[in-house]
């Protein structure tokens, strides 16, 4: 049933209510491998059978990022780049995770696939197509009709995206007003349907009720139904669950679960924490400096990860080291040295300098994305490039 068709002009607000529960489709189970990283460590993962949401080969992708690069510039005119070449598509239904450690260009991107970087940022080269359209040369006015009706953005901060003197309710009918022309009474019932679909029978107290009133999970759930208000079809979500604990982080990745296929969303997922990403994800793409380490499907990149970067990052997860004989835990592998400057940075691989199996010729060129399976890619010299 599409979304646009619960919000028929008729029907009464509270004409039925929603008696599914929203967080029972997210179950953990051990991903099969044989690496010793995963180790008695266990992962969320698709419930056996489940369908998932991909679209069949040879379809036209919904998203198209073709060579994006992106500078900022300091109040002096120097340059830091903080994208570089990145290329990716997203097909329609698929959820796509970007991972990345902090300063890996990942909110960068988010931000520039719907041009609202900073005055200091500016798109240098590339095509973001959307639907056919490049997005980075469509007019102010086609952005307005794009930006959240058929693209939303999730920010990571629910405290500070939502307003804090105007109820939750407003908020949600500013939001179907800047797309759709209707009624007073009309956007009033629009807008709590769109809660029930997150909240189900709170519906009518949380559009009530003042952010500061609400917690941070209810906060991003607002955010949530603010998304899928206008009925996209891609949902951009920048470290959604950063802010909040681990029983409501996997309370929010159920819900994203059950949006993406009740209403055949794409979504990309913005996140820092790999076990996110573990059945919910049908892809990665692993952004290191501004550069596409490793993209391939989220079974392969989890359990055999094949850039070092990669590999690095998932050893430095908690929750898989063994305790020594002693009965002390090891401590937590980390990740030597720091990313490079990338206003200085000139040749070579951009993780060379903290990769422990580096080559000479690491220092003298970037390696060119090779492909290792079928859609699994990786930029390492240890496969070519």
């Amino acid at each position: 049933m599409p979304f646009d068709a619960v919000f028929l002009r008729g029907q009464k607000p509270r004409a039925q209510k929603r008696a599914r529960e929203l967080a029972a489709v997210f179950t953990i189970r051990a991903l099969a491998s044989t690496s010793p990283l995963w180790s008695g460590f266990s992962w969320p993962r698709m419930v056996a059978g489940q369908e998932k949401a991909c679209s069949p080969p040879g379809m036209t992708p919904l998203l198209q990022v073709q060579n994006l690069d992106v500078a900022y510039y300091s109040r002096a005119g120097k340059k830091s780049p903080a994208l570089d070449g990145v290329s990716f598509d997203v097909q329609p239904g698929e959820a796509l995770g970007v991972l990345g450690e902090s300063g890996s260009g990942k909110s960068t991107l988010a931000l520039a696939l719907l041009r609202l970087l900073p005055g200091n940022a500016e798109i240098q080269r590339g095509a973001v197509l959307f639907e056919g359209r490049d997005l980075l040369r469509a007019g102010h006015r086609e952005l307005e009709r794009i930006r959240g009706a058929r693209i939303a953005l999730i920010f990571q901060e629910p405290s500070v995206a939502l307003h804090p003197t105007i109820r939750i309710g407003q908020q949600i009918r500013d939001a179907l007003a800047a797309h759709q022309s209707f009624s007073r009474g009309v956007l009033r019932d629009k807008a709590l349907h769109v809660l029930e679909e997150i909240f189900a029978e709170d519906a009518a107290r949380i559009a009530d009720s003042y952010a500061h009133e609400l917690s941070g999970g209810q906060q991003q759930r607002v955010l949530m139904a603010q998304a899928i208000g206008c009925g996209p079809s891609l949902i951009v979500a920048d470290e959604p669950t950063a802010s909040l604990d681990a029983t409501t982080q996997q309370d929010i990745l159920s819900l994203f679960k059950t949006l993406r296929k009740k209403f055949n969303l794409s979504l990309i997922l913005i996140t820092h924490n790999p076990a996110l990403l573990a059945g919910l994800a049908d892809r990665i793409l692993v952004l290191y400096a501004g550069k596409v380490a490793e993209i391939g499907p989220t079974e392969d990149i989890l359990t055999s990860p094949r850039h070092p970067y990669t590999l690095a990052l998932l050893q430095s997860m908690p929750g898989g080291q063994e305790e020594r004989a002693n009965g002390r835990k090891s401590k937590l592998p980390v990740i030597p040295g720091e990313a490079p400057n990338l206003a200085a940075h000139a040749n070579g691989c951009r993780f060379e300098s903290r990769c422990t199996d580096r080559m000479d010729r690491c220092i003298e060129r970037e390696p060119a994305a090779v492909a290792i399976s079928a859609g699994h890619d990786v930029s390492c010299f240890r496969y070519g490039g």
